[in-house]
């Protein structure tokens, strides 16, 4: 036996193989147990693998449960402010693509940050004694890799530590953050990135994990393809894994009129859901039929009108305050719909500060207004809305 290349003395393509699977154990373990368990409490896996994955992120990346957690749960609180981590709407692509590690490292530093955000991870004898030592893990890790692996074991301590930093540091929080698709129109930049869905997990679903931050499952959109969630259901299936909560599917009830506290609370739970479909049948339809007539008539829209009636005043660029203004005095049928939109938002945004019976009538108010409104898209959505209601057997 050559030990130059190990105990286990792989061929070539058994070394890429071992070091591929590696790193997708550590992206499961990222997205599984640090993300949707630890951080946001949609999961719960068993102890078992709890240990496993805090072991394993511990000697193979020296990634700390309370620090991760409590950056991403910052992230959360703070996303593409001053205050985040990693944004790289505030910091820049660059800076987040290819310094990700050293944001966090420095984030990590930042006493206040673990207090606040890092409550509920695990505090027991081998986190204190063993896990928060980084360097300890690292090191058994490289003499482990170079027992078994030789020489060759040397290139892949290397690509499992560039791993996360390039995919979960760089990729999901850098690009995640600026290049994609979105499902929804979040208060944040994040959005969808394919077709990475294969190396990180399902983190890729990025937007889709910011409008609903609690759901276990990732995926929303039927050829959407979430690798940590057929994970989850495998574990469930052998009783590895409890699932509590995943991202709300809206039940609507055709022909239902009357608005009461459970259609209140049905519009609440959906409210992303009820963004994207009135951004899709409303004011999309409005915006593409104005378009035309200004057309017929010689005239045009401000540049990416789109985007100014659609995406969130605060992720614009300076100036669009402006442009929206002028965008909206060239039609009135946009700007009824521009107002219809923001008075809903604005409804459901203060819905904890009023009573329930407040928050029915202002429903009632917005509907009936929106039905004598003239604009027969419009008129079609509030009749759908009234009909949103919670799942059966499901209590107000």
């Amino acid at each position: 036996m050559d030990y130059m290349y190990g105990l286990l003395d792989l061929s070539f393509w058994g070394y890429v193989l071992v070091s591929f699977v590696m790193v997708q154990i550590t992206v499961l373990c990222v997205t599984l147990y640090l993300h949707r368990d630890a951080a946001h409490r949609g999961l719960d896996l068993h102890p078992a693998l709890r240990h496993f994955a805090r072991f394993w992120l511990w000697i193979s990346t020296g990634i700390s449960t309370r620090e991760w957690v409590a950056i991403h749960r910052k992230h959360h609180a703070r996303c593409e402010t001053p205050d985040d981590p990693h944004s790289p709407q505030v910091k820049g692509l660059k800076k987040v693509l290819l310094e990700g590690a050293e944001l966090y490292q420095q984030e990590a530093e930042n006493l206040e940050t673990i207090a606040k955000f890092g409550r509920g991870t695990p505090d027991d004898w081998l986190e204190r004694r063993f896990y928060r030592h980084q360097n300890m893990g690292i090191s058994i890790f490289v003499v482990a890799s170079l027992l078994l692996f030789g020489v060759p074991g040397i290139i892949m301590v290397a690509v499992q530590m560039v791993s996360q930093p390039l995919l979960a540091a760089g990729i999901v929080n850098g690009v995640g953050h600026y290049y994609g698709y979105r499902n929804f129109e979040c208060d944040d930049a994040s959005r969808n990135v394919v077709p990475w869905g294969f190396l990180l997990g399902g983190e890729e679903l990025h937007n889709n994990h910011h409008a609903f931050p609690s759901s276990a499952k990732f995926s929303i959109r039927p050829w959407e393809a979430d690798i940590g969630w057929g994970a989850i259901v495998v574990l469930r299936t052998v009783g590895l894994a409890r699932v509590r909560r995943v991202a709300p599917v809206p039940v609507v009830e055709p022909g239902r009129r009357s608005i009461d506290l459970e259609t209140a609370r049905a519009i609440i739970v959906n409210r992303m859901h009820v963004l994207r479909d009135y951004t899709r049948t409303v004011t999309l339809p409005v915006f593409k039929r104005e378009l035309a007539d200004l057309k017929a008539h010689g005239k045009s829209l401000p540049s990416r009108a789109r985007k100014l009636l659609i995406r969130q005043p605060a992720l614009l660029e300076q100036g669009a305050d402006d442009r929206l203004q002028e965008l909206l005095e060239s039609s009135q049928a946009l700007k009824t719909v521009h107002e219809f939109r923001e008075r809903l938002r604005t409804l459901w945004d203060g819905a904890t500060l009023i009573s329930n019976e407040r928050l029915i009538a202002q429903l009632r108010e917005w509907c009936q207004q929106a039905e004598a409104s003239g604009v027969r898209r419009l008129q079609e959505f509030a009749a759908t809305l009234r009909g949103y209601t919670m799942p059966r057997g499901q209590a107000v």
